[in-house]
């Protein structure tokens, strides 16, 4: 029997180099590997977008390697450094970033040329690689890498990483791209200063709108707020607002109270990221300088200072937002929002607003349901007494309105909870006459005519009246009488406030739908169109869709096929989001 043993191609390199997603992400790569090294300060050197000859320096000032770590753990490729040192670096007792073992060649991404240098223990080792020996190279294993060693100064450490030849095919890093993924990296390290051509990192480089203000806060001192609320859609990493005392950053960043404020949006909180100078709380820091004494009104003073500052750079940033969720909601609402009284109308619009604050971030998908429920509300409620309160409040008389503005926030939620458990119920209710197998079409009919909200908040707006309904009946005594009459359907014909139709046919809820069914309710439809010029949407419900209808593309336009356990399961899912939203404001 021979035996063989593994090869390793000398373009494993090449591929390593190519597993990242952006230059960017490349060359953080190499910023983990200082951190990872116990590095205190690392300098890059980004060039021009213009000078492309100009080469890509990383430099930093860690434990550097000797020439036998660079030959038996760098050039190792794969090696998971934990394994060998432990999941804490040996002298700041970082957690370890560098898991893989290739992130060594994450330079060569950049560039087509690498020199590394790095010093330690009073020797300097150095080697250079590059693209075209990888690629002329038929083994990684037989790679010639030719290490010079050099002396130094004895106390000299770290490691200077140079990238040549930037690759054409690729941008070079964006500068404010990669201080902004550096940022929400390694914002909150005091231990780790990072310094990109000339300036070191800081709030302000984080992608966003940046604040820089000098406060006064009576009886107190100055403070110093550096705020950045984040453009990025992603998370940031350690949100919230530090605050340092005598250069040193106390405790965990916080939000000020916000994350508790009834009325700011959750969502936001993860865009927030700063900074707060105030060393006149240093008497309330504790003897450890790890936090602050619990129950400080020095603390508590400058909370109730800084919050609603904060809140309006944040509403100032994503007001733009809100107002276009609003525009979307207005334009969907404006008919039921003009049939309201003029007083309703503008409390309508200061709820419709508070919803969109509150849920900030949230799909319409979700918001729809909210402000439709707040609209029925309003229609149907009984709660006008305390609008008619609000209206008749005399506006000189500040108390008496600050007190009826809060009695109708207080109604609105409650409105719409109590709106929300009632359909809760109605859905259980439901539910059961579906599982009964003697419910007949005209059950279902009569339970869903009013109720058409269960379908989606797009046909809340839909309705019947008398007009409709003689044409229905017409039409089936035309075609169903006689010998025919038990084959009578049972169709809803409903209309919104634009003039846009619903035909409905509603089957047993034990009635399996089949591609016949389809055909026959979009006759109806072409039955109806000399009536009328305007679209008709069709709806066919029923039990469960047979196997025919499963895969089948429908050539009708504006036909849907829904199953009433579905139906029930999505509004169910629906009202349940938000009443849990609803109790958790």
């Amino acid at each position: 029997m021979s035996k063989s043993k593994f090869q390793i191609d000398a373009r494993l390199v090449t591929l390593l180099s190519q597993s990242y997603s952006s230059s960017e992400q490349a060359l953080k790569e190499l910023i983990d590997n200082a951190w990872d090294a116990d590095a205190d300060t690392v300098f890059v050197e980004l060039p021009d977008q213009a000078m492309t000859n100009t080469p890509l320096v990383i430099h930093d000032f860690g434990s550097g390697m000797t020439e036998h770590e660079l030959t038996h753990e760098y050039l190792f490729i794969a090696s998971d450094r934990r394994k060998r040192r432990g999941e804490l670096t040996n002298l700041f007792k970082r957690k370890v970033k560098g898991k893989k073992g290739i992130g060594k060649f994450a330079g060569l991404m950049i560039a087509d040329h690498m020199k590394l240098e790095t010093w330690a223990k009073g020797k300097c080792s150095s080697f250079e690689i590059s693209s075209t020996a990888l690629s002329a190279s038929l083994e990684l294993g037989k790679l010639d890498l030719s290490i010079k060693v050099e002396d130094c100064e004895p106390k000299k450490k770290g490691t200077k990483i140079t990238l040549n030849n930037l690759k054409q095919n690729l941008h070079i890093p964006n500068p404010e791209k990669f201080k902004s993924l550096l940022i929400r990296e390694y914002g909150r390290s005091e231990d780790f200063k990072i310094v990109i051509n000339s300036k070191t990192l800081d709030i302000d480089d984080l992608r966003g709108k940046y604040h820089d203000e000098q406060l006064s806060i009576n009886n107190l001192g100055l403070v110093r707020l550096q705020l950045t609320v984040s453009s990025e859609k992603s998370k940031l990493k350690q949100a919230g607002i530090s605050i340092r005392v005598q250069g040193k950053i106390i405790g965990k960043p916080s939000f000020f109270g916000l994350d508790k404020h009834e009325s700011f949006p959750s969502k936001l909180l993860d865009k927030i990221y700063g900074e707060i100078e105030a060393d006149w709380l240093s008497e309330h820091v504790t003897a450890d300088w790890g936090s602050f004494i619990e129950n400080s009104l020095l603390l508590e003073k400058l909370e109730e200072t800084i919050q609603p500052i904060l809140i309006a750079k944040i509403r100032e940033e994503y007001r733009h937002d809100i107002d276009l969720a609003n525009a979307r909601l207005r334009k969907k609402t404006q008919d039921r929002l003009a049939l309201l009284p003029e007083f309703k109308r503008q409390f309508a619009d200061k709820a419709i607003k508070s919803i969109l604050e509150k849920y900030y971030g949230e799909p319409d998908s979700k918001l729809e349901p909210i402000v439709n429920v707040l609209l029925d509300s309003l229609e149907k409620s009984d709660y006008r007494a305390i609008l008619d309160y609000i209206n008749e409040a005399d506006k000189n008389d500040i108390s008496k309105l600050a007190e009826a503005l809060s009695d109708f926030g207080l109604a609105e939620l409650a409105i719409i909870a109590e709106q929300t458990k009632t359909r809760l119920k109605f859905l259980d209710y439901f539910e059961e006459l579906c599982d009964e197998n003697e419910t007949l079409e005209s059950e279902v009919h009569k339970s869903l005519e009013n109720n058409l909200w269960i379908l989606g908040a797009q046909y809340s707006i839909f309705s019947s009246n008398i007009t409709l309904k003689k044409q229905i009946n017409k039409y089936l005594e035309k075609h169903y009488s006689g010998d025919r009459a038990d084959k009578r359907p049972d169709l809803m014909l409903s209309e919104n406030y634009f003039s846009q139709y619903l035909l409905i046919e509603f089957k047993r809820p034990k009635h399996p739908l089949a591609f016949a069914d389809y055909q026959q309710v979009t006759h109806y439809r072409h039955d109806f169109l000399p009536y009328t010029n305007k679209d008709i949407k069709v709806m066919l419900i029923g039990g469960k869709r047979s196997s025919e209808l499963t895969n089948r593309v429908y050539s009708e336009p504006n036909v849907e096929i829904l199953v009433f356990d579905e139906i029930i399961s999505t509004a169910r899912n629906q009202l349940n989001w938000l009443l849990k939203e609803l109790g958790s404001k």
